[in-house]
């Protein structure tokens, strides 16, 4: 290990979810290679996964799919109306069905845009996410003051969260 970076240091974190946030590398182990790049031992670098997810800095390491390699080539972004004070819970129900991926509150930009709650869907067919947009309305009932369906038409980037990566610095 470096003598100018501990485990601890936040640097050393960035630096860990810099080399691991586009996927691991396909190598046969990538485990001692992430270590090999951060100079930790591999027991070194797995307790320090385990301490950024402890602390949340990360929530997982698992495989992503791509969905539309699997047929799902279809996106809807549902926006729901529902008063303020109940959309903790509405928007709990909401994230817990099956079909919905994202779950948001987000601010009305009254008078042009009343929704608050952003839910989206995704399916192998435009009728499968207006049926999920049904099964929405239908849970949230008269809590639902209006809704609409903003539907992807292309994609122009889709990426998760990227750290910019910044510039090696000596010790």
């Amino acid at each position: 290990m470096s003598a100018c970076i501990s485990p601890s240091d936040a640097l050393l974190a960035r630096r860990l979810i810099e080399l691991t946030q586009a996927g691991l590398p396909l190598v046969a182990d990538p485990w001692a290679w992430i270590a090999a790049q951060l100079r930790l031992s591999e027991a070194e670098t797995l307790a320090l996964l385990k301490r950024l997810r402890d602390a949340g800095v990360i929530r997982r390491i698992a495989a992503v799919p791509n969905h539309y390699r699997l047929g799902y080539r279809h996106n809807g972004m549902t926006v729901w109306d529902v008063a303020d004070e109940r959309i903790e819970r509405l928007g709990r129900l909401v994230g817990g069905l099956s079909f919905v991926s994202h779950c948001y509150r987000r601010p009305r930009h009254l008078p042009q845009w009343r929704y608050n709650l952003f839910a989206m869907v995704h399916g192998r067919s435009e009728a499968e996410i207006e049926g999920y947009r049904q099964q929405i309305r239908l849970l949230l009932g008269e809590d639902c003051r209006a809704d609409e369906m903003l539907v992807s038409s292309r994609i122009l980037k889709k990426t998760g969260l990227r750290l910019a990566q910044k510039e090696e610095r000596p010790c």
